[in-house]
């Protein structure tokens, strides 16, 4: 495995498949929000698992401010990471701003993802003319204040609530401690990035074969927006989860691999 995309992205490959499935995740998260999920399919395809640029075990020394303002640098790292480990035809498996990420990575290597999985999805988070995303303006910077002046605090105010399942305060503390691990300067401009993001114009453009998974009670991408995403990506699928929440990965994950055996 090169040196450069082993390092910098944290990658860890295992299984014995002929084709890869990458599981990318999202804010705040780490490869670690995937475990219950990537190893069902080891049998099967190779997995990959690996941390963008700030995120869990990456070289944080990779981190570059102006690379990083936009959701393209990290869909950049993508390309390298699978021109570098030769992925052809893949199939990518991106969780909430990773949905995103992989829409955009999949349109700029033609050829190295032939499926996409989204999961909880959003393109927009901002509502506009025509258009609900969720989020008015103000509450977006309101969120990115909040964020920038306690990022403690925030995170434990917003972890469990992005998380829900209520009854199941564990998956809100781990949610809560992974976004405390990650460094605040960081954290802020990702959440910038990802919450000032709009790839809506990218969506008919995509010509991977598509699913996207959507939670029920989801307050960071709920219905409305995954049945945007189904609408404006030709020939998508989308499978409602009983799941509730934005993290399915943790909270439900034997749903989430059911789905997506479906699938591919």
């Amino acid at each position: 495995m090169p040196a450069s995309s082993l390092k910098k992205n944290n990658v860890r490959q295992a299984g014995s498949g002929t084709t890869s499935i990458v599981f990318s995740h999202g804010f705040g998260c780490d490869q670690n929000m995937w475990r219950f999920v990537a190893p069902a399919f080891e049998k099967d395809f190779k997995t990959v698992l690996f941390d963008h640029v700030g995120a869990g075990g990456s070289d944080l020394s990779a981190y570059d401010p102006a690379k990083y303002a936009s959701l393209d640098g990290y869909a950049d790292d993508v390309v390298e990471m699978g021109r570098e480990l030769g992925w052809r035809d893949a199939i990518f498996v991106g969780h909430s701003v990773s949905a995103m990420i992989g829409v955009l990575a999949s349109q700029r290597a033609p050829g190295m993802f032939s499926k996409l999985v989204l999961v909880g999805p959003s393109p927009r988070y901002i509502d506009d003319q025509g258009y609900f995303g969720g989020f008015t303006s103000q509450q977006i910077e309101e969120l990115l204040e909040g964020l920038s002046d306690n990022h403690m605090g925030w995170s434990a105010a917003m972890a469990p609530a992005i998380m829900g399942n209520p009854d199941r305060p564990e998956l809100g503390a781990e949610l809560t401690n992974s976004f405390c691990r990650t460094d605040p300067e960081i954290a802020r401009q990702f959440a910038r990035a990802t919450f000032m993001s709009d790839n809506r114009s990218d969506l008919p453009k995509v010509v991977a074969d598509t699913l996207i998974l959507q939670c029920a009670d989801d307050i960071i991408a709920s219905e409305r927006v995954g049945e945007y995403v189904h609408e404006h990506i030709p020939g998508s699928r989308i499978v409602y989860l009983k799941a509730s929440g934005h993290c399915p990965n943790l909270s439900a994950p034997d749903e989430v691999v059911r789905a997506i055996r479906s699938f591919v």
